[in-house]
């Protein structure tokens, strides 16, 4: 559990922020508020439980850290992350919450005097993109050059990337579900090895708390569900059956909504919109929270993210 003690001094904050932007009456009256628990455990506290048969942890044997032999690829990967004609391009791929929060994260780094100066953030994800529809269609992938275009960096100084996917509409069970997304998520990463030829780094992150969703656009269980795609590909990556860039956890954004987790973390209400799904401005916050944390404090990410004395 030691990887999570970061992430829980950060949380303190954003629980603060969270309740200091508030309003007064709930943000989103639509939302399914009653449901503020489905009783699912985090994959970071389920010690030696079992979800429909599978263990817990964010990686393979129930752990919540890389082996050492893995993490050791991520740190060889990390020394490989240089600008390139003075940048390094950091990118996020996915669907509006992704957006939402990388927007989010984006406006708070530039902002942040600890952040290198040769790091170059990118909003590359979009409303409307799920991981079936961004597999299928190349025209995500034009939009997303333009973005780069835009911020004056070009594909070949992409090195870094977040991932944060679903299955719009999914309905089905476990592990049918985990394995569909698992597919995307795999084919997703195979085009940006190509587009991305320097691409050495790629961080994924689950869903959050989908109890209050009152559409199909990824309710519960497959909001918590996800987390098993990501887990998967990851040891895809690890056992070497998937090349190209190292993949490991970012943040891990699920917890079971007011019921919370170990750490602290709590999903409210007041954290959606009233679509019950896309994070609202408090919800915003916490993963930003949390993403700045990850990218200040993994080995893997400090060393190209945080600005070096000298």
């Amino acid at each position: 559990m030691k990887a999570l003690v970061p992430i829980a001094a950060a949380l303190a904050v954003s629980l603060w922020l969270s309740t200091s932007v508030a309003p007064a009456s709930r943000s989103s009256p639509q939302a399914q508020c009653s449901l503020s628990s489905t009783k699912l455990v985090p994959l970071t506290d389920m010690g030696r439980r079992k979800y429909r048969g599978r263990r817990g942890g964010l990686y393979p044997a129930g752990r919540n850290r890389p082996t050492p032999s893995y993490q050791r690829k991520g740190l060889a990967a990390a020394r490989q992350v240089h600008p390139i004609d003075g940048k390094i391009a950091f990118i996020s791929v996915g669907m509006s919450n992704t957006s939402l929060e990388f927007a989010a994260f984006k406006r708070a780094a530039d902002q942040d005097l600890s952040k290198s100066q040769s790091v170059t953030i990118v909003d590359g994800a979009q409303d409307g993109w799920d991981a079936e529809r961004i597999r299928k269609q190349p025209a995500y992938w034009d939009t997303l050059d333009q973005r780069l275009e835009e911020a004056g960096v070009s594909a070949n100084q992409v090195q870094v990337a977040w991932l944060k996917e679903a299955i719009a509409g999914e309905a089905r069970r476990f592990p049918k579900d985990a394995a569909a997304l698992q597919a995307d998520l795999r084919a997703i990463v195979r085009t940006m090895r190509v587009r991305y030829p320097n691409l050495r780094l790629v961080y994924l992150s689950s869903r959050t708390y989908g109890g209050y969703a009152i559409t199909g656009l990824n309710p519960e269980p497959a909001a918590y569900d996800g987390a098993y795609a990501v887990r998967g590909l990851i040891q895809e990556r690890m056992i070497g059956k998937l090349k190209g860039p190292w993949l490991a956890w970012g943040p891990y954004l699920w917890t079971d909504g007011l019921r919370g987790r170990r750490d602290g973390l709590i999903w409210t209400c007041d954290d959606v919109q009233d679509d019950g799904t896309h994070p609202s401005k408090s919800g915003v916050q916490k993963v930003v929270t949390m993403l700045m944390a990850f990218v200040k404090s993994d080995p893997t990410a400090r060393r190209w993210f945080v600005e070096r004395p000298g």
